[in-house]
């Protein structure tokens, strides 16, 4: 079990929980998953504490012996070190909150030290596998209409999620940062986006000219193409909300099948791709950590992991004395 599946915790209604639920939302500008995550999250602790205690947790009282308590009761639920850590993350960003609205005046999970996770390597696809995707789209729209189970592909949609999956390599978007894109972050004389990452932060990435193309045609598709604030990517043609998630999760699932690659990968590969495309092209890591929005380099240096993996093999297979 890695994620929260074993618990299903009511919404909490501590209210400092709730003050650092509505932080996360509106102020940090968090995506749906984290704060979902970070919700589930706490609440789990909270119905262990008073489970286990009979009492509702008191912030500024607890101490470090209550999380290691939690810490192996965690452990004995078999959860893994990612899942473990996820949960503490929580905890150690909700303590973040309570000291700075002054309610605590240190973290007691500091020094709380959580199992260590193996190093997992990004999975990708080929140059060859993403281009059978990115034409799997329009394919769909233009291949023979056939009698038999399941619905066509809409053309106008066809269009649009062949510009999508575009521009999520062109770019290399996380899925919450190409459903926020707007008609005027599109700088289409200098083929460059403005794209709104975590934490409210704020980034130029180019954008190819396939990508651009793209995103014209699907326009041309619909009745009027959108502007100024508005989403790039619509959830319908006749409407006004932009595409979500799990739309776009669910209609990737259909191109990877029609491509013939494995419908189990999920949208973020694609941005995985893109960056191990780059670094096995030359570019430069510090530049790759800037395209991707990466605040730290370390989080951008497990794709070098990936290239120089493969990079092995090939020597391996090509080097008559290697």
């Amino acid at each position: 079990m890695n994620g929260f599946e074993a618990a299903a915790p009511a919404k909490p209604k501590d209210r400092w929980l709730v003050a650092f639920l509505e932080h996360l939302a509106t102020e940090r500008a968090a995506s749906a998953y984290t704060v979902r995550n970070y919700r589930q999250g706490l609440g789990e602790f909270v119905g262990w504490y008073e489970q286990q205690r009979g009492t509702t947790p008191s912030w500024g009282e607890l101490e470090r012996d209550d999380f290691r308590a939690y810490l192996r009761f965690l452990g004995r639920r078999g959860l893994s070190p990612a899942a473990i850590a996820l949960r503490f993350s929580a905890l150690r960003s909700f303590y973040k909150f309570l000291i700075r609205q002054g309610v605590v005046e240190s973290s007691p999970i500091r020094n709380v030290a959580l199992p260590r996770a193996g190093r997992r390597l990004p999975r990708f696809l080929t140059v060859q596998q993403l281009e059978q995707l990115l034409r799997a789209p329009l394919q769909a729209v233009l291949a023979p209409r056939r009698n038999g189970p399941g619905r066509p592909i809409d053309t106008v949609a066809g269009y649009r999620d062949a510009a999508i999956l575009e521009t999520i390599y062109s770019c290399g978007l996380r899925i919450s940062e190409l459903c926020a894109l707007r008609a005027e972050d599109i700088n289409w004389a200098e083929q460059m986006v403005r794209v709104r990452g975590k934490g409210r932060k704020e980034r130029l990435v180019p954008i190819g000219a396939p990508a651009l193309e793209a995103i014209r045609l699907y326009w041309s598709k619909l009745p009027e193409p959108p502007f100024g604030a508005m989403p790039v990517f619509l959830a319908s043609s006749k409407g006004v909300r932009p595409v979500g998630p799990r739309i776009l999760q669910r209609r990737l699932k259909k191109y990877l099948v029609l491509a013939g690659l494995d419908p189990a990968i999920t949208p973020h590969k694609l941005r995985h791709s893109y960056a191990t495309h780059l670094l096995d092209a030359g570019a430069n890591l510090r530049s790759v950590q800037e395209l991707l929005g990466h605040a730290h380099l370390v989080t951008t240096q497990v794709y070098t992991h990936v290239t120089t993996d493969r990079l092995k093999r090939v020597y391996d297979q090509a080097h008559p004395r290697a």
